[in-house]
């Protein structure tokens, strides 16, 4: 356990024992436990699906069958939560890990300290209120999505289609929209021969002035190299019209 925290990036957690109960030397923090939730929504869909149910019965042996309902508050508000867990300890008192999606925005807050169940429900939810009023979520590129083209010398096609091999979502304040730069970086035109996966240019994403993200920008295509009176006839147009 301790080694897939520190995989996921858990840089202030540790577990004594599988249950984390009654054990002072079992630790984490509302960050941690909201990197542990962004990894299990991400990587378990089909896991995560079984948080936003609110009833679960189950068979046992020598009696009735047991139906329990979910402790999760939000889930019952019809705001579009679906997880995350609820949690109580004697001085950690009670907590909340949770999670809502809006239409393609899904937003996460983990919150500890609550003296009663109310009061969780009640501040969690206004955590994330907050969050949906006060920021936006914004598509900047999306994965195999070709994002521009470029100029190719001396090839077989004159431009060649690029993309990104990530998603790439910026999350910032609303009154910070307008502060978002993208540079597209690149020496150019790009000569042939070029081939799919060949890093042609890097787009940096800047807010407020400040370096955000350097996104590799990849070739979608082979492109060949032009025959040789193509090449020549090229190099004749650049020398007199100063284009390629």
């Amino acid at each position: 356990m301790n080694e897939k925290a520190e995989e996921i990036g858990l840089e202030n957690t540790l577990f004594s024992n599988s249950s984390g109960i009654n054990d002072p030397d079992n630790y984490s923090t509302v960050r941690d436990i909201l990197k542990m939730s962004k990894y299990m929504i991400e990587n378990y869909p089909e896991y995560y699906e079984y948080f936003k149910e609110t009833t679960f019965t189950w068979d046992r042996t020598g009696g009735d069958p047991i139906k329990q309902g979910n402790r999760n508050p939000l889930l019952y508000k019809n705001i579009g939560a679906d997880g995350i867990k609820t949690g109580f300890l004697t001085v950690e008192q009670y907590s909340l890990a949770a999670s809502l999606k809006t239409a393609e925005r899904r937003m996460t807050a983990v919150g500890s300290g609550f003296k009663t169940k109310n009061s969780r429900s009640r501040e969690s939810l206004k955590i994330l209120n907050w969050g949906l009023r006060k920021f936006d979520t914004i598509k900047v590129i999306k994965k195999d999505e070709v994002f521009t083209s470029l100029k190719v010398w001396n090839g077989k096609k004159k431009n060649v289609e690029i993309s990104s091999n990530e998603d790439f979502y910026l999350t910032i304040p609303k009154r910070k929209k307008g502060t978002i730069k993208a540079i597209l970086e690149y020496n150019g035109p790009v000569e042939a021969p070029i081939k799919k996966g060949d890093s042609l240019a890097v787009l940096n994403i800047y807010v407020s002035g400040e370096l955000e993200k350097e996104i590799e920008l990849l070739s979608t295509e082979d492109i060949k190299k032009s025959n040789i009176f193509s090449r020549l006839f090229t190099s004749l147009n650049y020398l007199v019209w100063g284009d390629v």
